[in-house]
């Protein structure tokens, strides 16, 4: 009887001995998203996301973010402060559009010269770029691309820095 009411208290204790060695901060690397050219992909999720609007031209729907990082690139000594992501998609069937090239052109506030074309890079499910709006004022951005498909679009998008 000892025997086998020590077998069950054993039997019971091994489940809770594999989830404390489980549960140790190297046992949780495997799970830590990985980064994002040169971002913590987990800082990345938690910004603040900024919906700047969807547009659809041609057969394509774009929707455009920015993510508030500038705390997180400061730390880097880095002057960018958001992250500028558009994802396209069909119009028709809602499906992804993931291949082709994609650049912004950002116009400061008060009218101020239109930036030179900034490279967005695939990024998985969006093309995006760091940039830095260090004045107050309404942006415009134009998005140009040129998708899988091989036709040309431009879509605009805008957002007050407060």
């Amino acid at each position: 009887m000892q025997r086998l009411t020590l077998t069950l208290a054993l039997c019971a204790l091994l489940p809770l001995a594999t989830s404390a060695s489980a549960q140790t901060p190297a046992g949780h690397d495997q799970h830590a998203p990985p980064s994002v050219h040169g971002h913590d992909a987990g800082q990345m999720m938690h910004a603040k996301s900024i919906m700047l609007g969807e547009q659809t031209v041609t057969g394509i729907k774009a929707m455009a973010h920015l993510n508030e990082v500038g705390a997180m690139m400061a730390q880097m000594g880095r002057k960018e402060n958001y992250h500028f992501m558009v994802m396209f998609s069909d119009a028709a069937t809602g499906a992804a559009v993931e291949q082709g090239t994609a650049a912004v052109k950002i116009t400061p506030p008060k009218g101020g010269q239109v930036g030179t074309p900034i490279q967005l890079m695939g990024m998985g499910n969006h093309f995006g770029a760091d940039i830095a709006l260090p004045e107050h004022g309404e942006y415009r951005f134009q998005v140009g691309t040129k998708l899988a498909d091989g036709t040309t679009r431009q879509f605009q998008f805008t957002y007050v820095v407060p």
